[in-house]
């Protein structure tokens, strides 16, 4: 692999860098093609094939632990690499041997070596699509090009989810598996269309154009930002919530209704997924001139809400409809939490290494929720699993109401790229 040199890509023509945008564009939306049927439906999947709630939280939390333990590292090598569409093919190819090793019987061996796959490849993925992105269009048009993106990305969680339904109905489960290995090839199609001669490497890593000469000045810097640091705490607290919910109302779903698990699960995902899709978009514009922090306290908001409902409605109808809940929290979340790395890493070109730490603060606190609501069910219920995480939720939603400020900043750092 080859370092990134400190050079300028040239100036992109507006026609050729749109269709390197709408590249990138279908590039998220075959990714979440591909990981759909690698996440929540895998929790459904092996609840109905007769695991205990104990042992699908452990092969979730085993994912989570190994993509915690690359984030940071991955990062680091994306901020550094030059060939960053060879990261993204290389981590595709990870993915697929994953999701075809859960096509055959679900042993403990083969769902384990899978998710060690499957969490390995993950940090490469979209993190690596997010720099490529800052690299075309430059900090002053991130904001709504990332916004786009997320769109994209949910738009392909919705078509995959409903197809997944299908064959998970009519099929079987390791239909799905088979699915998202098959659905890599048009991911690479989209990533090979992506002028490579269009990423600004030095854009790319939040670098400043001095950048190249302070590079541990700015890691000590990133280390003492007390805004930064309390940010990756509420991170934290919302993702130990978060994530959990969604895989423990799949198997409250799937229990005693093996056949149609799939389909309610994809009807939780379809709720969750359209939401993000119609509001990620106006989410990215919103937060250029609302600022973050009021878009956060919304998402973080919701939250705990969620969690209280699952607790007082009944039925499985009610409680696909509290999942548009979920939609507006993940949607802010996953547009205005990259934002706010950009704005505290702008100028320092760690933007990618602060991105990883950010994605292992959502690590760690997804891996340990999963394992606290699987022992929850099993000690005391599904209820009490559910205000229990709405009880982290509602501490994180405290936390960024009372030390995270406002970080967006007027001051523009950069030229717009073509708008779109």
């Amino acid at each position: 692999m080859m370092l990134a040199p400190v050079t300028q890509a040239p100036p992109a023509h507006p026609a050729s860098q749109r269709r390197t945008l709408s590249a990138i564009e279908w590039l998220n939306f075959f990714l979440a093609d591909v990981q759909t049927g690698l996440g929540p439906f895998l929790a459904a999947c092996l609840a109905a094939s007769g695991w205990r709630a104990s042992r699908v939280g452990f092969a979730l939390t085993l994912a989570g632990l190994v993509t915690v333990g690359m984030q940071i590292p991955a990062g680091g090598i994306i901020d550094a690499v030059h060939r960053k569409r060879l990261l993204i093919g290389g981590g595709l190819a990870v993915l697929t041997a994953g999701a075809l090793l859960l096509v055959g019987p679900l042993t403990p061996l083969r769902v384990y070596s899978a998710q060690v796959l499957i969490g390995g490849a993950g940090p490469f993925l979209a993190p690596t699509v997010t720099a490529i992105t800052l690299g075309v269009v430059g900090a002053a048009a991130f904001d709504r090009q990332f916004g786009r993106n997320q769109a994209f990305n949910s738009a392909g969680n919705v078509i995959t989810a409903l197809v997944i339904a299908w064959i998970s109905y009519h099929i079987g489960f390791r239909a799905i598996f088979i699915l998202a290995a098959a659905l890599t090839l048009p991911a690479v199609a989209s990533l090979l269309a992506i002028d490579r001669s269009q990423i600004d490497y030095r854009r790319a890593r939040g670098a400043s154009s001095s950048d190249g000469s302070n590079r541990a000045e700015h890691l000590r810097l990133l280390a003492r930002d007390r805004v930064l640091l309390a940010f990756l705490v509420c991170v934290f607290l919302f993702h130990l919530a978060n994530a959990a919910m969604l895989p423990d109302l799949g198997e409250m779903l799937a229990r005693g209704k093996t056949r149609d698990a799939g389909p309610f699960m994809a009807a939780c995902i379809i709720v969750t997924q359209t939401v993000i899709a119609l509001s990620a978009t106006w989410i990215g514009r919103a937060a250029g001139t609302w600022g973050r922090k009021p878009l956060l306290l919304i998402g973080f908001g919701v939250l705990p809400v969620r969690g209280v409902l699952y607790t007082l409605v009944h039925g499985t109808v009610p409680l696909v409809a509290v999942q548009l809940l979920d939609g507006v929290a993940n949607a802010i979340f996953g547009v205005v939490s990259i934002l706010v790395i950009a704005d505290r890493t702008r100028g320092t070109g760690r933007f990618n290494l602060a991105a990883g730490i950010l994605a292992t603060a959502v690590g760690i606190g997804a891996a340990l929720s999963n394992t606290v609501g699987g022992e929850l069910i099993e000690a005391v219920g599904f209820s009490a699993s559910f205000l229990g995480l709405a009880a982290i939720a509602a501490v994180a939603f405290a936390l960024v109401a009372t030390i995270v400020p406002e970080t967006r900043t007027t001051q523009a750092i950069e030229a717009p790229a073509a708008a779109r």
